[in-house]
């Protein structure tokens, strides 16, 4: 007798579950209570959540910045005295909670603890120090803070100048400053200038090496000049450029031939002081962001400079002996010296031919600055 196919058995319509075998039932138990602990872990310790990590951009933007200045892993700054004049330092960030910074001075409200109220201070030093979500180009530093911005991330000139002195009596060996104004009128002669100019004169007459921000003014609003103080001669200037290498439409041009008008007075500069000096990335650098306790993305000559900042921590390093001038030449024919050795190892833009008022002599090339002394 032929066999009557059989059609599917017709859905239950009562309205019943099936029951889901065993196995398939302790896997679902199980993830939620992996959830339920993972989120119990994000809302109640949310400052050390191992699952809050910066976005692949931002850790393939650090890469990038790395790649471009030849950053050397050999190196982490130990020893080397750092000052950072800004707007401060939030150590509650995740990728700040570690570091002990070796002086705190505040000079706009006097508090005796680390705080950032603006958050370009943690930014600027957490590409020299950060850990965790980031990882600082120069993490063993003796790390000193000088707050002189205030919340809107503005100061005064005499703050300024404050801040460079205290740097001084820290007994650091360098100072970054990821900050600019206008120069002084008369700069060039004894008084002329503005106080912060004074006061990075007598830094750099012991031997200390000061890094400073070209400016964020380029294009059509440029004024033609870098901004002070890195247009004091032997303060290393720093301008921005993308990851790519060219050169960041925001970033100042530097004047080098003199003139007299408009103001300030300038005079004609010779290398390796002519301005900017160097280029480093200024255009989408990763950050630690304080605000948010996350990372960001930023533009600006500020981050560029840190950079700088990082190669001269690495070479003083592995050279103790250029910290406060060696033992052959005056403290600043040892700045001039080193300048020279990063003029010559900067990585310039195609068909460059010495100096260029945009792009400086080039991008710092720290590798290549290391190998000149070692």
């Amino acid at each position: 007798m032929d066999t009557v196919p059989q059609l599917p058995p017709r859905p239950d319509q009562s309205g019943g579950v099936r029951e889901l075998p065993m196995a398939l039932t302790a896997f679902f138990v199980v993830l939620a209570v992996l959830t339920a602990g993972a989120l119990t872990v994000m809302f109640l310790f949310p400052d050390s959540n191992p699952l809050i990590q910066p976005t692949r951009v931002a850790l393939d933007a650090e890469i990038d910045a790395m790649t471009l200045v030849g950053a050397d892993a050999d190196y982490t700054g130990l020893g080397v005295d750092v000052c950072v004049v800004d707007s401060g330092i939030d150590l509650q960030h995740r990728d700040m909670d570690h570091v002990t910074v070796a002086g705190w001075q505040d000079l706009v409200g006097n508090a005796s603890s680390p705080y950032d109220d603006h958050g370009h201070g943690t930014s600027m030093a957490g590409i020299l120090v950060a850990k965790g979500g980031l990882t600082g180009l120069a993490p063993d530093v003796n790390l000193h803070v000088v707050k002189a911005l205030s919340s809107s991330g503005e100061g005064e000139d005499e703050d300024l100048a404050d801040a460079v002195d205290w740097c001084i009596e820290q007994g650091s060996h360098i100072i970054s400053l990821s900050l600019g104004g206008a120069p002084g009128a008369l700069s060039f002669l004894p008084g002329g200038g503005r106080a912060s100019e004074a006061a990075v004169e007598r830094a750099l007459a012991q031997g200390i090496f000061i890094v400073a921000a070209a400016g964020n003014d380029g294009g059509s609003g440029d004024d033609g000049d870098v901004a002070s103080p890195g247009s004091v001669d032997l303060v290393i200037s720093v301008g921005g450029v993308h990851m790519d290498g060219a050169h960041w439409e925001g970033s100042s041009i530097g004047d080098n031939n003199g003139r007299l008008l408009p103001l300030p007075i300038l005079l004609p500069r010779q290398d390796p002081d002519k301005k900017p000096e160097l280029m480093a990335p200024g255009s989408g650098v990763a950050v630690v962001s304080a605000e948010t306790n996350s990372w960001s993305l930023v533009n600006g000559t500020s981050a560029a400079t840190v950079f700088v900042t990082a190669a001269l921590a690495h070479l003083l390093e592995a050279r103790p002996d250029l910290r406060s001038g060696d033992v052959n030449n005056s403290a600043e024919q040892t700045i001039e010296d080193v300048k020279t050795n990063l003029m010559n190892t900067a990585r310039p833009q195609p068909g460059q031919d010495g100096h260029d008022d945009a792009y400086g002599y080039g991008i710092v090339q720290i590798d290549r600055l290391l190998d000149a002394y070692l």
